[in-house]
């Protein structure tokens, strides 16, 4: 169940499913948490719910530009998957691309991401975005 739930996320993320599409993949208590500057970067930090993963989902789409996004491995173990990858996006504001390798770490339940983490290059976004 849980690489089924993992690969419906990395599909939706990656096909530009709506905000609420993919949010519908979490639970409506999900622990999420990107750590960062989040003065400068405002899709990070910790957000609440299925509306807050919708928020970041949506910010990201109107702040930055997608120009990849890759995934290399998902290795899952129980209720638990790490997915590894990279991206590269162009901050709107300023124009500067970001290019970072990423980690998501998922914990699933019951067909639910219940536990969400991204570690990425948090410090080149941060200057990609600030003017």
């Amino acid at each position: 169940m849980t690489d089924d739930t993992v690969r419906r996320l990395v599909s939706k993320i990656g096909q530009g499913a709506t905000p609420a599409e993919i949010a519908s993949l979490f639970s409506e208590d999900v622990d999420w948490f990107i750590a960062g500057d989040t003065e400068n970067v405002p899709w990070i930090g910790r957000k609440h719910g299925r509306k807050g993963v919708a928020e970041f989902f949506s910010q990201i789409r109107e702040l930055i530009a997608a120009e990849r996004f890759e995934i290399s491995d998902v290795l899952v173990k129980g209720g638990r998957a790490v997915v590894l990858g990279a991206l590269a996006s162009r901050a709107r504001s300023t124009g500067k691309l970001m290019e970072t390798e990423f980690a998501f770490d998922l914990i699933v339940e019951n067909g639910l991401v219940v536990r969400y983490r991204m570690f990425e290059d948090s410090f080149a976004v941060a200057r990609a975005v600030a003017p």
